[in-house]
């Protein structure tokens, strides 16, 4: 495990990559140390935020409140990140195996994905939901409003057949229940907060902030509410509350669908990743007698889940033996696996220096597609590069593995 220490350099790096949410780079939330504050503030968080999304839901259905309902989607997006790194943690960082040899991360972005698409398409349906209701507030007779709001969401409660739905909104009930979820949130911005500041953590004043926007969408919420309630004809605030959420809700949805599709087709790694990976490299070339004739060429790689699969490019003199390459590459890699928070896979690759980096094609390492020998039109030039007298395939893959 990490220490939290080690997590501030790169807290940010979900950021950076747009990626599903603040808690999947979050040290505190899979910390097994329970005494630690930072781990305590945090795992209340959770609690609350499954709490508040129960009794949201529940609420918003009980007491006829679109606002409250979207309000409970919203406090989703959080919790299913929160849950999602503490139900695939464990399995995302398990060791590679021989039936899947670069790990198991990509298990992460499956659950991400998943969720994610649940929560973008929860949130279309909110704001359908809620464009229908004002449809019906502004366009329609009080009956028609009342069969089509019935049809839209089956709730069945008295009331909708007596008073007609388009001029019934919320109870007054409701607003209590915003109220509470507001005060609950702000406590936990202040509480969230205190300790990112005694503990300069990025991580925990990410999840602070987060707090604080839940804050805000509770007060829109209550607003809704209570105009509903209390302003002549303003029954469609209610459905105006919900829409502003639900809106929000696609927001992260979206962006955390994306970023967990990126992922999966293997979008390279950040830029922030890359420059701490080559200042990590250039730190450990310093350790090694010969470091300073080594150059980093380049930095690529993916993300799996919490996990980075770097490929490192370095230039080092002609004459070097494998064994001066062996030292270089067994400094770089401890290095980076020690200091750069997620990598769990460095490959290495050496090429000349006297080449110069200019003249190394990028992308030399794949196999064009028009010679392969399924594809190649003309036996005779595979003959030439394989050698007379030997079979094709299996020559031709000893040269693929000589070249390498």
């Amino acid at each position: 495990m990490t220490t939290p220490t080690q997590s501030r350099g790169h807290a940010g790096h979900s950021h950076g990559l747009g990626h599903h949410h603040h808690h999947h780079d979050n040290v505190y939330l899979t910390s097994r140390n329970k005494a630690d504050a930072g781990v305590r503030i945090t795992r209340l968080g959770l609690y609350s935020n499954l709490g508040m999304a129960i009794a949201k839901g529940l609420g918003g259905y009980a007491f006829n409140s679109q606002s409250m309902v979207a309000d409970a989607w919203h406090s989703l997006t959080d919790l299913a990140s929160d849950i999602l790194t503490l139900a695939t943690v464990s399995w995302s960082l398990r060791p590679p195996t021989e039936n899947f040899p670069l790990g198991f991360g990509k298990v992460e972005s499956l659950g991400s994905l998943g969720v994610s698409s649940m929560l973008l398409f929860g949130g279309l349906f909110m704001c359908m939901n809620s464009c229908t209701s004002l449809y019906a507030h502004f366009f329609l007779d009080p009956a028609a409003a009342a069969q089509l709001l019935e049809h839209a969401h089956g709730h069945g409660h008295g009331h909708h057949h007596h008073h007609g739905v388009s001029a019934e909104g919320p109870s007054l009930h409701a607003a209590w229940l915003a109220a509470g979820t507001v005060a609950v949130k702000e406590w936990l911005y202040h509480a969230t907060m205190k300790v990112a500041r005694e503990r300069k953590s990025s991580v925990l004043a990410s999840n602070a902030v987060h707090h604080r926007v839940d804050s805000l969408t509770g007060i829109v919420t209550l607003a809704a509410i209570l105009g509903a309630n209390f302003l002549h004809n303003a029954s469609w605030l209610d459905p105006v509350g919900g829409l502003l959420i639900s809106l929000l809700v696609i927001k992260a949805g979206y962006s955390n669908t994306v970023s967990a599709l990126y992922e999966l087709a293997d979008r390279s790694v950040d830029d922030e990743v890359k420059h701490s990976v080559r200042k990590q490299c250039l730190r450990a070339l310093q350790g090694v007698s010969e470091g300073h004739e080594v150059e980093v060429v380049e930095i690529t790689g993916v993300k799996s889940g919490q996990n980075y699969l770097l490929d490192i490019e370095l230039a080092v003199p002609n004459m070097w033996t494998v064994e001066d390459v062996r030292e270089v590459e067994d400094a770089v890699r401890t290095q980076v696996g020690a200091k750069v928070r997620g990598v769990r896979k460095v490959r290495i690759r050496f090429v000349p220096k006297e080449d110069g980096a200019a003249k190394i094609k990028k992308f030399d390492e794949f196999i064009p597609g028009d010679v392969s020998p399924k594809t190649s039109p003309e036996p005779e030039e595979e003959e030439v590069v394989v050698g007379e007298g030997e079979e094709h395939g299996h020559d031709h893959d000893h040269e693929h593995h000589k070249h390498k």
